[in-house]
Protein backbone atom coordinates (compact mmCIF):
# COMPACT_ATOMS: atom_id res chain seq x y z
CA UNK A 1 0.00 0.00 0.00
CA UNK A 2 2.99 1.94 0.54
CA UNK A 3 2.08 3.91 3.97
CA UNK A 4 2.89 1.46 6.40
CA UNK A 5 1.87 -1.74 7.39
CA UNK A 6 -1.91 -2.28 7.54
CA UNK A 7 -3.35 -4.93 10.28
CA UNK A 8 -6.42 -6.17 10.27
CA UNK A 9 -7.58 -7.81 13.51
CA UNK A 10 -11.10 -8.25 15.76
CA UNK A 11 -12.37 -5.57 17.69
CA UNK A 12 -10.66 -5.24 21.54
CA UNK A 13 -13.08 -3.17 23.97
CA UNK A 14 -10.52 -2.20 25.98
CA UNK A 15 -7.91 -1.39 23.46
CA UNK A 16 -10.27 0.20 21.08
CA UNK A 17 -13.43 1.67 22.40
CA UNK A 18 -12.92 5.07 22.42
CA UNK A 19 -10.90 4.99 19.10
CA UNK A 20 -13.37 3.87 17.18
CA UNK A 21 -15.97 6.17 19.05
CA UNK A 22 -13.96 8.84 18.28
CA UNK A 23 -13.89 7.53 14.26
CA UNK A 24 -17.49 7.61 14.39
CA UNK A 25 -17.34 11.14 15.31
CA UNK A 26 -15.24 12.22 12.56
CA UNK A 27 -17.10 9.82 9.88
CA UNK A 28 -20.10 11.35 8.02
CA UNK A 29 -22.91 9.27 7.19
CA UNK A 30 -25.63 9.85 3.69
CA UNK A 31 -24.79 12.42 0.68
CA UNK A 32 -23.98 16.08 1.04
CA UNK A 33 -27.00 17.05 -1.00
CA UNK A 34 -29.28 15.62 1.85
CA UNK A 35 -27.22 16.61 5.05
CA UNK A 36 -24.69 14.13 6.82
CA UNK A 37 -25.47 12.30 9.70
CA UNK A 38 -23.30 11.65 12.28
CA UNK A 39 -23.68 8.97 14.96
CA UNK A 40 -23.60 8.78 18.61
CA UNK A 41 -23.11 5.29 19.72
CA UNK A 42 -23.65 5.86 23.67
CA UNK A 43 -20.21 4.44 24.90
CA UNK A 44 -20.87 1.13 22.90
CA UNK A 45 -19.12 0.85 19.24
CA UNK A 46 -20.91 -2.37 18.81
CA UNK A 47 -24.42 -0.98 20.02
CA UNK A 48 -25.94 -1.50 16.68
CA UNK A 49 -24.99 -5.47 15.92
CA UNK A 50 -25.14 -6.64 19.96
CA UNK A 51 -28.67 -7.58 19.38
CA UNK A 52 -28.29 -9.38 16.66
CA UNK A 53 -27.94 -13.50 16.82
CA UNK A 54 -24.31 -13.49 15.77
CA UNK A 55 -21.97 -10.41 15.15
CA UNK A 56 -18.43 -9.15 15.10
CA UNK A 57 -16.40 -6.04 14.76
CA UNK A 58 -13.39 -5.52 12.52
CA UNK A 59 -10.75 -2.72 12.87
CA UNK A 60 -7.84 -1.62 10.76
CA UNK A 61 -4.79 -0.14 12.21
CA UNK A 62 -2.08 1.61 10.03
CA UNK A 63 0.98 2.91 11.86
CA UNK A 64 -0.48 2.36 15.46
CA UNK A 65 -3.70 4.58 14.53
CA UNK A 66 -6.85 2.98 14.49
CA UNK A 67 -8.15 4.28 11.19
CA UNK A 68 -10.90 2.46 9.64
CA UNK A 69 -13.84 -0.35 11.32
CA UNK A 70 -16.70 -2.65 10.01
CA UNK A 71 -19.58 -4.68 11.03
CA UNK A 72 -21.55 -7.58 10.51
CA UNK A 73 -24.42 -9.78 11.83
CA UNK A 74 -25.14 -12.69 10.95
CA UNK A 75 -29.13 -14.74 11.27
CA UNK A 76 -31.43 -17.27 9.37
CA UNK A 77 -34.28 -15.59 6.91
CA UNK A 78 -36.33 -16.21 3.83
CA UNK A 79 -34.87 -15.87 0.81
CA UNK A 80 -36.65 -17.06 -2.28
CA UNK A 81 -34.11 -20.02 -3.56
CA UNK A 82 -35.80 -22.69 -4.21
CA UNK A 83 -35.86 -25.70 -2.84
CA UNK A 84 -36.03 -24.26 0.53
CA UNK A 85 -36.33 -20.59 0.83
CA UNK A 86 -33.93 -19.98 4.14
CA UNK A 87 -30.77 -18.82 3.83
CA UNK A 88 -28.13 -17.89 6.08
CA UNK A 89 -27.38 -14.27 5.30
CA UNK A 90 -24.49 -12.03 6.85
CA UNK A 91 -25.37 -8.14 7.01
CA UNK A 92 -22.64 -5.70 6.47
CA UNK A 93 -23.02 -2.40 7.90
CA UNK A 94 -20.74 0.64 10.04
CA UNK A 95 -17.86 0.65 7.29
CA UNK A 96 -15.83 3.94 8.35
CA UNK A 97 -12.77 4.85 7.20
CA UNK A 98 -10.85 8.24 8.57
CA UNK A 99 -11.22 10.92 6.28
CA UNK A 100 -7.38 11.37 5.90
CA UNK A 101 -6.81 7.24 5.04
CA UNK A 102 -9.42 7.02 2.51
CA UNK A 103 -8.85 6.05 -1.06
CA UNK A 104 -5.80 3.73 0.07
CA UNK A 105 -7.92 0.31 -0.11
CA UNK A 106 -8.48 0.07 3.67
CA UNK A 107 -12.21 -0.14 3.28
CA UNK A 108 -11.96 -3.08 0.91
CA UNK A 109 -9.59 -5.29 2.99
CA UNK A 110 -12.19 -4.57 5.29
CA UNK A 111 -14.77 -5.94 3.66
CA UNK A 112 -12.54 -8.54 2.55
CA UNK A 113 -11.91 -9.91 6.33
CA UNK A 114 -15.55 -9.61 7.11
CA UNK A 115 -16.25 -12.46 3.99
CA UNK A 116 -14.15 -14.54 5.09
CA UNK A 117 -15.60 -14.31 8.75
CA UNK A 118 -19.17 -14.74 7.16
CA UNK A 119 -17.50 -17.81 5.24
CA UNK A 120 -16.05 -19.71 7.76
CA UNK A 121 -19.20 -19.50 9.70
CA UNK A 122 -21.48 -20.94 6.58
CA UNK A 123 -22.77 -18.28 5.30
CA UNK A 124 -24.95 -18.10 1.98
CA UNK A 125 -25.13 -14.16 0.91
CA UNK A 126 -23.21 -11.29 2.24
CA UNK A 127 -25.73 -8.32 1.57
CA UNK A 128 -25.43 -4.29 2.58
CA UNK A 129 -28.01 -1.12 2.46
CA UNK A 130 -26.62 2.13 1.44
CA UNK A 131 -27.62 5.86 0.21
CA UNK A 132 -28.64 5.60 -3.86
CA UNK A 133 -26.66 8.73 -4.02
CA UNK A 134 -23.37 7.11 -2.74
CA UNK A 135 -20.93 6.70 -5.72
CA UNK A 136 -17.94 5.84 -2.98
CA UNK A 137 -19.80 2.87 -1.84
CA UNK A 138 -21.34 1.51 -4.80
CA UNK A 139 -18.01 1.42 -6.61
CA UNK A 140 -16.46 -0.09 -3.84
CA UNK A 141 -19.15 -2.90 -3.37
CA UNK A 142 -20.47 -3.00 -6.48
CA UNK A 143 -17.51 -2.12 -9.27
CA UNK A 144 -14.77 -3.42 -7.16
CA UNK A 145 -15.97 -6.52 -4.80
CA UNK A 146 -18.56 -7.65 -7.45
CA UNK A 147 -22.26 -7.33 -5.55
CA UNK A 148 -25.05 -6.27 -7.64
CA UNK A 149 -28.53 -4.54 -6.95
CA UNK A 150 -30.84 -6.31 -5.22
CA UNK A 151 -33.65 -4.14 -3.19
CA UNK A 152 -34.47 -0.44 -3.67
CA UNK A 153 -36.71 0.27 -0.46
CA UNK A 154 -38.07 3.73 0.71
CA UNK A 155 -37.08 5.50 3.93
CA UNK A 156 -40.12 6.67 5.14
CA UNK A 157 -39.36 9.60 8.03
CA UNK A 158 -41.75 11.57 9.83
CA UNK A 159 -41.03 14.37 12.39
CA UNK A 160 -42.35 14.09 15.78
CA UNK A 161 -43.72 17.36 16.51
CA UNK A 162 -46.84 18.97 18.63
CA UNK A 163 -49.60 19.07 18.12
CA UNK A 164 -49.93 15.17 18.43
CA UNK A 165 -51.97 13.44 15.82
CA UNK A 166 -55.94 13.46 16.56
CA UNK A 167 -57.06 9.41 16.26
CA UNK A 168 -60.35 8.37 14.75
CA UNK A 169 -62.77 6.83 17.20
CA UNK A 170 -63.62 4.69 14.04
CA UNK A 171 -60.96 2.17 15.59
CA UNK A 172 -60.15 -0.03 17.70
CA UNK A 173 -56.61 -1.00 19.07
CA UNK A 174 -54.79 -3.56 20.98
CA UNK A 175 -51.67 -4.41 22.21
CA UNK A 176 -50.88 -7.65 21.29
CA UNK A 177 -49.18 -10.28 23.81
CA UNK A 178 -45.55 -11.51 22.40
CA UNK A 179 -47.27 -14.99 22.02
CA UNK A 180 -49.89 -13.37 19.92
CA UNK A 181 -47.58 -11.47 17.49
CA UNK A 182 -45.13 -13.50 16.97
CA UNK A 183 -47.63 -16.47 15.95
CA UNK A 184 -49.36 -13.69 13.56
CA UNK A 185 -45.79 -12.93 11.52
CA UNK A 186 -45.12 -16.10 11.51
CA UNK A 187 -48.44 -16.84 9.82
CA UNK A 188 -48.80 -13.98 7.62
CA UNK A 189 -45.03 -12.55 6.72
CA UNK A 190 -42.85 -15.91 7.16
CA UNK A 191 -43.05 -16.17 3.85
CA UNK A 192 -41.88 -12.47 3.18
CA UNK A 193 -38.45 -11.72 1.72
CA UNK A 194 -35.44 -11.31 4.84
CA UNK A 195 -38.35 -12.81 7.54
CA UNK A 196 -35.87 -13.73 10.44
CA UNK A 197 -36.52 -16.71 11.57
CA UNK A 198 -35.87 -15.35 15.07
CA UNK A 199 -38.65 -13.44 15.12
CA UNK A 200 -39.53 -14.01 18.66
CA UNK A 201 -36.60 -12.75 20.31
CA UNK A 202 -36.89 -9.44 18.23
CA UNK A 203 -40.29 -9.13 19.81
CA UNK A 204 -39.46 -10.23 23.25
CA UNK A 205 -35.94 -7.36 23.33
CA UNK A 206 -36.11 -4.83 25.56
CA UNK A 207 -36.02 -2.37 22.63
CA UNK A 208 -39.22 -3.51 20.88
CA UNK A 209 -41.72 -1.53 22.79
CA UNK A 210 -44.75 -3.58 21.45
CA UNK A 211 -47.17 -4.54 18.83
CA UNK A 212 -50.61 -3.06 18.64
CA UNK A 213 -53.50 -4.34 16.37
CA UNK A 214 -56.10 -1.70 14.75
CA UNK A 215 -59.76 -2.75 13.37
CA UNK A 216 -62.73 -0.73 12.73
CA UNK A 217 -64.84 -0.38 15.94
CA UNK A 218 -67.54 -2.78 16.33
CA UNK A 219 -65.83 -5.72 15.22
CA UNK A 220 -63.73 -8.10 17.69
CA UNK A 221 -59.94 -9.26 18.09
CA UNK A 222 -60.34 -12.73 18.30
CA UNK A 223 -59.59 -16.20 16.44
CA UNK A 224 -61.38 -14.98 14.06
CA UNK A 225 -60.18 -11.75 12.77
CA UNK A 226 -61.93 -8.45 11.76
CA UNK A 227 -62.87 -7.88 7.96
CA UNK A 228 -60.00 -4.96 7.72
CA UNK A 229 -56.97 -5.22 10.59
CA UNK A 230 -53.26 -3.96 10.75
CA UNK A 231 -50.31 -4.74 12.90
CA UNK A 232 -47.60 -2.76 13.85
CA UNK A 233 -44.40 -3.62 15.61
CA UNK A 234 -41.88 -0.41 17.54
CA UNK A 235 -38.51 -0.70 18.01
CA UNK A 236 -36.55 2.11 20.18
CA UNK A 237 -33.65 3.12 18.34
CA UNK A 238 -32.95 6.08 20.47
CA UNK A 239 -31.81 3.63 23.50
CA UNK A 240 -29.02 2.53 21.07
CA UNK A 241 -27.70 5.37 19.62
CA UNK A 242 -28.42 8.83 18.57
CA UNK A 243 -28.17 10.83 15.48
CA UNK A 244 -27.11 14.15 14.65
CA UNK A 245 -27.55 16.11 11.26
CA UNK A 246 -24.84 17.89 10.09
CA UNK A 247 -24.68 20.40 7.04
CA UNK A 248 -28.56 20.71 6.69
CA UNK A 249 -30.24 21.50 3.13
CA UNK A 250 -31.09 24.99 3.66
CA UNK A 251 -34.47 24.31 2.71
CA UNK A 252 -34.55 22.40 5.95
CA UNK A 253 -32.89 24.80 7.63
CA UNK A 254 -35.46 27.74 6.13
CA UNK A 255 -38.30 25.37 6.58
CA UNK A 256 -37.52 24.46 10.38
CA UNK A 257 -36.45 28.58 11.17
CA UNK A 258 -40.09 29.79 9.30
CA UNK A 259 -42.18 26.78 11.47
CA UNK A 260 -40.76 27.89 14.40
CA UNK A 261 -41.38 31.98 13.78
CA UNK A 262 -44.82 30.75 12.63
CA UNK A 263 -45.21 28.68 16.09
CA UNK A 264 -44.04 31.45 18.27
CA UNK A 265 -46.41 34.27 16.50
CA UNK A 266 -49.52 32.32 16.42
CA UNK A 267 -49.34 29.87 19.38
CA UNK A 268 -53.07 28.69 18.80
CA UNK A 269 -52.36 27.58 14.60
CA UNK A 270 -51.63 24.25 15.11
CA UNK A 271 -48.51 24.98 12.98
CA UNK A 272 -46.23 21.34 12.55
CA UNK A 273 -42.43 22.15 12.08
CA UNK A 274 -39.64 20.30 11.75
CA UNK A 275 -37.42 19.26 15.08
CA UNK A 276 -34.28 19.93 16.15
CA UNK A 277 -32.02 17.44 14.36
CA UNK A 278 -28.78 19.48 14.91
CA UNK A 279 -28.37 18.28 18.16
CA UNK A 280 -28.06 14.65 19.08
CA UNK A 281 -31.87 13.18 18.83
CA UNK A 282 -33.27 9.55 18.89
CA UNK A 283 -35.96 7.41 16.81
CA UNK A 284 -38.48 5.24 17.18
CA UNK A 285 -38.53 2.11 14.05
CA UNK A 286 -41.89 0.75 12.83
CA UNK A 287 -41.32 -2.83 11.50
CA UNK A 288 -43.22 -5.59 10.87
CA UNK A 289 -46.13 -3.31 9.27
CA UNK A 290 -48.76 -5.99 7.97
CA UNK A 291 -52.12 -5.38 7.00
CA UNK A 292 -55.45 -7.34 5.69
CA UNK A 293 -58.69 -6.12 4.10
CA UNK A 294 -60.00 -2.74 2.65
CA UNK A 295 -59.98 -0.97 4.95
CA UNK A 296 -56.28 -2.45 6.24
CA UNK A 297 -54.74 1.32 4.38
CA UNK A 298 -56.31 3.43 6.65
CA UNK A 299 -55.73 1.57 9.61
CA UNK A 300 -51.98 1.46 9.34
CA UNK A 301 -51.90 5.26 8.61
CA UNK A 302 -54.19 5.36 11.84
CA UNK A 303 -51.33 3.43 13.96
CA UNK A 304 -48.82 5.01 12.45
CA UNK A 305 -50.35 7.84 13.77
CA UNK A 306 -50.67 6.08 17.02
CA UNK A 307 -46.60 5.58 17.37
CA UNK A 308 -46.14 9.01 16.65
CA UNK A 309 -47.84 10.47 19.76
CA UNK A 310 -46.10 8.13 21.70
CA UNK A 311 -42.81 8.93 20.66
CA UNK A 312 -43.99 12.98 21.06
CA UNK A 313 -44.20 12.09 24.82
CA UNK A 314 -40.13 10.93 24.78
CA UNK A 315 -38.08 13.27 25.44
CA UNK A 316 -35.93 12.96 22.77
CA UNK A 317 -37.23 11.17 20.21
CA UNK A 318 -37.22 13.58 17.19
CA UNK A 319 -38.63 11.29 14.50
CA UNK A 320 -41.12 7.68 13.30
CA UNK A 321 -39.01 5.72 11.20
CA UNK A 322 -40.53 3.23 8.65
CA UNK A 323 -38.86 1.28 5.68
CA UNK A 324 -41.04 -0.54 2.58
CA UNK A 325 -39.85 -2.27 -0.15
CA UNK A 326 -39.55 -0.10 -2.96
CA UNK A 327 -43.16 -1.31 -4.93
CA UNK A 328 -44.81 -1.81 -1.74
CA UNK A 329 -48.07 0.30 -1.65
CA UNK A 330 -47.68 0.44 1.79
CA UNK A 331 -45.47 3.95 1.56
CA UNK A 332 -48.76 6.03 0.45
CA UNK A 333 -50.77 5.06 4.18
CA UNK A 334 -47.53 5.65 6.01
CA UNK A 335 -47.14 9.43 7.22
CA UNK A 336 -44.03 11.13 6.45
CA UNK A 337 -41.92 14.17 4.84
CA UNK A 338 -41.06 14.05 1.55
CA UNK A 339 -37.74 16.67 2.31
CA UNK A 340 -36.49 13.79 5.25
CA UNK A 341 -37.27 10.66 3.62
CA UNK A 342 -35.06 8.84 0.99
CA UNK A 343 -37.51 7.42 -1.58
CA UNK A 344 -34.66 4.47 -2.84
CA UNK A 345 -32.49 3.14 -0.37
CA UNK A 346 -29.94 0.43 -1.90
CA UNK A 347 -29.39 -3.05 -1.25
CA UNK A 348 -27.36 -4.93 -2.89
CA UNK A 349 -25.97 -8.89 -2.31
CA UNK A 350 -23.51 -11.27 -3.13
CA UNK A 351 -23.03 -15.06 -3.22
CA UNK A 352 -20.62 -16.25 -1.10
CA UNK A 353 -20.78 -20.00 -2.06
CA UNK A 354 -19.96 -21.73 -5.42
CA UNK A 355 -22.94 -23.87 -5.09
CA UNK A 356 -25.79 -21.11 -4.33
CA UNK A 357 -24.51 -19.08 -8.15
CA UNK A 358 -27.53 -20.36 -9.80
CA UNK A 359 -30.11 -19.67 -7.33
CA UNK A 360 -28.39 -16.83 -6.73
CA UNK A 361 -28.67 -15.17 -10.32
CA UNK A 362 -32.71 -16.37 -9.77
CA UNK A 363 -32.51 -14.40 -6.74
CA UNK A 364 -31.61 -11.24 -8.01
CA UNK A 365 -33.82 -11.38 -11.05
CA UNK A 366 -36.88 -12.20 -8.61
CA UNK A 367 -39.46 -9.22 -9.08
CA UNK A 368 -40.30 -7.52 -6.17
CA UNK A 369 -43.81 -8.67 -5.76
CA UNK A 370 -43.98 -9.23 -1.93
CA UNK A 371 -42.89 -6.88 1.17
CA UNK A 372 -39.49 -6.67 1.97
CA UNK A 373 -39.26 -7.31 6.17
CA UNK A 374 -36.33 -4.83 7.27
CA UNK A 375 -35.35 -6.27 11.24
CA UNK A 376 -35.08 -3.42 13.41
CA UNK A 377 -31.52 -4.34 14.88
CA UNK A 378 -30.34 -3.91 11.12
CA UNK A 379 -31.38 0.02 11.37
Amino acid sequence: MGYGELNIRSYNPQKDRARVEDLERRCEVGPAERGFLFTDTLGDPICRIRNSPIYNMIVAELNNQLVGVIQGSIKLVTIHKPPKNLARVGYILGLRVAPLYRRRGIGSSLVVRLEEWFIASGVDYAYMATEKDNDASFKLFVEKLGYVKFRTPAILVNPVNCPMYRISSKYEFEKLKVEEAESLYRKFMSSMEFFPSDIGNILRNKLSLGTWVAYPRGESWGEILPSSWAMVSVWNSGEVFKLRLGNAPASCLMYTKSSQLMGSLVPCFKWRGIPDFMHPFGFYFIYGVCREGPMSGKLVRTLCRLVHNMAAKCRDCKAVVTEVGGSDTLRRHIPHWRLLSCPEDLWCIKGLKNEERESFYELIKTPTTRTLFVDPREV
